[in-house]
């Protein structure tokens, strides 16, 4: 009986992801990042594979390694992964958690992820075919096994996640995790030139055969062997990791679908005596008790020192001066949504009469006192570790420049562009999920990376060509920064505070929405070359103009990286970084230029 329910769950749930699939398979922005996705993951398959078939089994094992991590961590980082069928629609149902996980797990196969995955897990019958048609075979059920495992360690990882966000010291654990991958896409090459000019391969290479991920090859080298007992040893060892994360997953389930979220701990009363004061007292305990503002504050943070702290893996120091600035340009695309993230409880502020000003303030006072003191404090002791002393007036000019400038955007880019969330007492189990508007999150993240950078241009400009005197000026522009886009910002929701909450609440008005649909009008190649463009235009700007500029004029080339430009003849050097910056900037304007003409055609004309 219990058999044949899960069985009619399972069937009935790969029904419905299916279903799902193919709807959104009318969505062509959907179809846009699916097709993208399937690629890149196609090709890295076809790459083990490759590795594979030239008998490279220490170069196999870490690259399946590479695969389990990915399913570990990506849904951590992409919003808590495809949660297509939430387990909270099922809770009515009469299902025991065994069932309902056992059907999701089944229904989560029925993907573009899984499907990408078993190809890479082809390269074990690739192996097993080099050893014997024994090892070939046992290598079938290994890689189904070993599929299981990755979609269940997906599954409990972002589970475990879930539950470590409800808790303070798990958000921290869960924010330096998110930190450290992000910053590993950007700086992870000089890891990965670390390890591969050291003798440390052997050791990645044996740890990744120990690690759950190598146990599948494990059984089909040991069948090409003919060792019988090492083959069913790490089958196995598979079959019951499948089923205690399957059971743990279960219980976390429970947890998710029947805990409550209230908390019956008492507050300490605010003791604020009046508007200033009061907002902001409430915006400092958002930023210390609401656990979401406390992660993105800690990723941040931890964004800034683990990205100027990996190059320290080939001994190059010439990026610690700059942790400092990097967190508060990253902590300022963080809180780029503060009144999005409000959701209605806008309503209370726009029902206090001149609540506004205080309001919007008390965010901006918030966010110094937040990111202020530890961020410079990070600059003043890396540029120290650092002894170059070149770097002083430059990050001391950046500093202040950057802090005003992230403080008067945060204001002014959540009261302007507000993208809706879902409201904090209506936040699923899965607290990395914030509702169907991601893709504008993210967006708005990228554009606030760009334009906090740009605040600090005057004072870097001025410190590269007359030294200290970039100080001032940076200290002068933040504090402009600071006022003038706040100003902007208490006007706009001075007089249009209303339409803001109309959208938190309902979302997008008939107006908006017809944008929106001119937008998703465009032909797919038009939104794929935009995307591009807007998505990989910091990558010539910042690294390829920006970061060899510095270097030039500070005198330190000793340290080439990636950077073109530090290769080429000296006569070249600034027309490399000349065109880097003309292409970065290009790529910008042309991707923000194909959105802007979209929004004012008509649908007719957008297609």
């Amino acid at each position: 009986m219990a058999l044949g329910l899960t069985y009619t769950t399972s069937h009935t749930l790969v029904r419905m992801r299916l279903s799902s699939f193919r709807h959104a398979l009318k969505d062509q922005n959907r179809v846009s990042w699916i097709g993208t996705g399937a690629f890149c993951g196609l090709v890295l398959a076809g790459g083990t594979i490759w590795v594979a078939a030239r008998g490279d089994n220490d170069g196999l094992v870490v690259a399946l390694g590479i695969w389990m991590l990915g399913w570990v961590v990506g849904p951590l980082f992409a919003g808590g992964g495809d949660e297509t069928l939430k387990p909270e629609y099922f809770s009515m149902l009469p299902l025991s958690p065994r069932t309902l996980s056992t059907g999701l797990l089944v229904a989560a196969v029925a993907g573009v992820a899984p499907v990408i995955s078993l190809v890479a897990l082809l390269s074990l019958v690739v192996a097993g075919a080099q050893l014997s048609v024994a090892a070939a075979l046992i290598a079938l059920p290994a890689l189904v096994l070993q599929l299981f495992c990755f979609i269940l360690a997906s599954r409990l990882a972002v589970a475990v996640y879930g539950v470590l966000l409800q808790v303070r010291s798990g958000a921290v654990l869960a924010a330096v995790v998110n930190a450290f991958i992000l910053a590993f896409a950007a700086q992870g090459w000089a890891l990965i030139v670390a390890y591969v000019s050291t003798d440390v391969q052997g050791t990645v290479a044996t740890a990744a055969r120990i690690a759950p991920s190598g146990w599948g090859l494990a059984a089909v080298e040991a069948a090409g062997r003919g060792d019988w007992l090492e083959v069913l040893l790490p089958l196995a060892g598979l079959v019951l990791l499948a089923a205690v994360m399957l059971i743990a997953w279960s219980a976390l389930l429970v947890r998710r679908t029947t805990a409550s979220h209230s908390s019956h701990k008492v507050r300490r009363p605010l003791s604020a005596t009046g508007p200033s004061s009061a907002a902001a007292a409430k915006e400092i305990r958002s930023w210390t008790r609401d656990l979401l503002y406390g992660h993105k504050a800690v990723f941040a943070v931890s964004y800034g020192l683990f990205f100027c702290l990996m190059p320290l893996a080939l001994k190059a120091t010439y990026m610690l001066p700059w942790a400092g600035p990097a967190a508060v340009i990253m902590a300022g695309a963080m809180a780029s949504n503060l009144y999005g993230a409000d959701g209605t409880a806008l309503w209370t502020t726009l029902m206090t009469p001149g609540s506004a000003g205080p309001d919007v303030r008390a965010r901006q006072r918030a966010f110094l006192l937040v990111f202020g003191p530890l961020t410079v404090l990070i600059t003043m002791l890396f540029t120290w570790w650092a002894g170059d002393a070149g770097a002083w007036p430059l990050v001391l000019s950046v500093m202040p420049a950057l802090l005003g400038g992230a403080a008067g955007l945060i204001v002014a880019c959540s009261v302007w562009a507000a993208v809706p969330t879902t409201d904090a007492h209506k936040r699923s189990g899965n607290p990395l999920n914030s509702g169907e508007n991601e893709g504008e999150t993210v967006g708005l993240v990228y554009v606030m990376l760009v334009l906090v950078s740009v605040t600090a241009a005057p004072a870097l400009v001025v410190a590269l060509y007359w030294s200290w005197w970039g100080v001032p000026i940076g200290i002068l522009s933040g504090v402009l920064a600071w006022w003038y886009l706040g100003r902007l910002a208490i006007t706009r929701l001075e007089q249009r505070g209303p339409e803001l909450l109309t959208l938190l609440r309902h979302g997008r008005t008939v107006e908006e929405a017809k944008k929106k649909a001119q937008l998703e009008a465009l032909p797919r190649w038009k939104r794929t070359t935009a995307g591009f463009c807007l998505g990989f235009g910091a990558i010539p700007l910042f690294p390829q103009a920006l970061v060899p500029a510095i270097f030039l004029l500070t005198n330190n080339q000793d340290t080439k990286s990636w950077f073109l430009a530090l290769y080429v003849p000296s006569p070249w050097q600034w027309l490399v970084i000349a065109g880097m910056a003309a292409l970065g900037l290009g790529m910008y304007a042309f991707g923000g230029l194909i959105y802007y003409n979209a929004r004012k055609a008509s649908p007719a004309e957008a297609g």
